[in-house]
């Protein structure tokens, strides 16, 4: 399969290509080096490409970031969305188009309630979440005049390679830091108490790849765990593999409310037989090795 996937430079990119490479599939990418909103570019791309799946992973990704570049946000990650799906419509009509969108679409959940599934109405409660859900919404309307679309609802996911501009990743990098004595032996956080459904960034690429499958039915599909894991627990779990026992500060800067986003995959696993097989202690083991290496490794 020839497959062609948008912002192949990211965290999940990197991942994405080599693993679809492993299966067989000749994969083509890129990243900032072109505008995936322009419209004419990404067109132009697609038909050089030939491709028999797109995979949409180019957006901007930080929810807390998002507030303060909703303009941006609504750029790259709507209008992004539109060029593939137009240039896909238009140059490569038989592929299949994973557009890959956000659980966070679903807005917070009550604490313990069951994990949304896709049938749930979309809240969005975040410029990001808005705009992932507008893109979403798009896709089925493209899906609807017989486009092949899989809309893909990833939970959060985290390892080695991800930006310290998520909670995980952040705690990783601290502490590392502190280990090396680059900072003293604190660890700024938010609000422990919210609650996130975590998956190994390894496990989502397998997901997509399963996605790919022109065999599994196009429409909508959450990729996440059905567990809920507190923000402390997350850092907990990080500080038994840490060399050091920091003090935690609260950053109001970091406070978010105590909410809860947990997902239901039952259809992605009765389609694909896919499930999460990495334990999140050894991810949180990677990703501390990992910041490790990058903080100690040549500047």
């Amino acid at each position: 399969m020839r497959v062609l996937v948008t912002g192949a430079a990211g965290f999940v990119g990197r991942r994405l290509v080599p693993h679809l490479e492993t299966l067989g599939c000749s994969v083509e990418g890129f990243d900032h080096e072109l505008d995936v909103a322009d419209a004419d570019a990404v067109a132009e791309r697609v038909a050089g490409a030939r491709p028999e799946a797109i995979v949409h992973l180019a957006a901007r990704s930080s929810v807390a970031e998002s507030f303060a570049a909703q303009a941006e946000v609504y750029r790259v990650n709507y209008l992004g969305a539109r060029a593939v799906l137009e240039a896909a419509r238009a140059r490569a009509p038989r592929a299949r188009v994973l557009l890959v969108g956000s659980g966070e679409v679903y807005g917070p959940g009550a604490p313990g309630a069951p994990g949304f599934d896709e049938s749930a109405p979309l809240r969005p409660g975040s410029p990001y979440a808005r705009s992932k859900a507008a893109a979403d919404l798009l896709g089925a309307r493209f899906a609807a005049a017989g486009l092949d679309v899989v809309r893909v609802r990833p939970f959060p996911h985290t390892g080695p390679g991800q930006s310290d501009r998520f909670a995980a990743s952040s705690f990783a990098r601290q502490l590392a830091e502190a280990e090396a004595g680059r900072r003293p032996p604190r660890v700024r956080v938010g609000n422990l108490d919210a609650v996130r459904d975590y998956l190994d960034v390894d496990d989502v690429v397998e997901a997509y790849a399963r996605l790919l499958d022109p065999r599994t039915a196009p429409g909508v599909y959450n990729v996440a765990s059905g567990t809920g894991v507190a923000l402390r627990a997350v850092l907990e779990a990080l500080l038994r593999h840490a060399r050091v026992q920091p003090e935690l500060e609260v950053d109001p800067a970091r406070l978010r409310p105590a909410d809860s986003l947990v997902g239901d995959a039952t259809r992605l696993a009765r389609a694909t037989g896919w499930a999460p097989r990495r334990p999140l202690d050894d991810t949180l083991a990677r990703l501390l090795d990992d910041w490790r290496a990058r903080i100690t490794g040549p500047p």
